[in-house]
């Protein structure tokens, strides 16, 4: 069983080396631990039961600690405050043409049109999220545009 628990191991570890998520190392430390109760010449059930209660240990040990340090945050930023506030095209916005610019909260940004459809220079256009150095805005319709003047 020896052969077996490191052949086991080392599959776990290649499975692991080639993901760029954490999804087989517990079995290789469980696989670890078989292999070692292995060269003791532990009887099999209890080579199977080390490398259970190991996997399920290691997994409830560091799957928490995995996911809070590996999983990506949105990190908010200044220009998160023009979400969502009232502008106007300066450029007319045509996102297959990629061109466009409006001016939302005193500032000029390069924009695009959150429907593709193309919005004419002078229109009034409210910031729907911003993705990467593009300011995404969608046309503001008329009682929309009326509130808007109103703040």
């Amino acid at each position: 069983m020896v052969t077996f628990w490191l052949i086991a191991l080392v599959v776990f570890l290649v499975v692991e080396g080639a993901t760029v998520n954490l999804v087989s190392i517990w079995f290789a430390i469980g696989a670890l631990a078989a292999l070692i109760s292995a060269i003791c010449q532990a009887p099999l059930w209890m080579q199977v039961f080390w490398f259970v209660v190991i996997s399920a240990v290691s997994v409830a040990v560091t799957r928490p600690l995995a996911k809070k340090y590996l999983t990506p945050r949105h990190r908010p930023t200044n220009a998160d405050r023009f979400i969502g506030m009232a502008g106007f095209v300066t450029e007319r916005i045509d996102n297959l043409g990629e061109t466009g610019s409006a001016q939302v909260g005193g500032r000029i940004w390069s924009a695009r049109s959150e429907s593709g459809a193309v919005i004419e220079a002078g229109e009034k256009v409210r910031s729907v999220r911003i993705e990467g150095v593009k300011l995404i805005v969608a046309p503001m319709d008329s009682m929309e545009s009326a509130m808007a003047e109103k703040e």
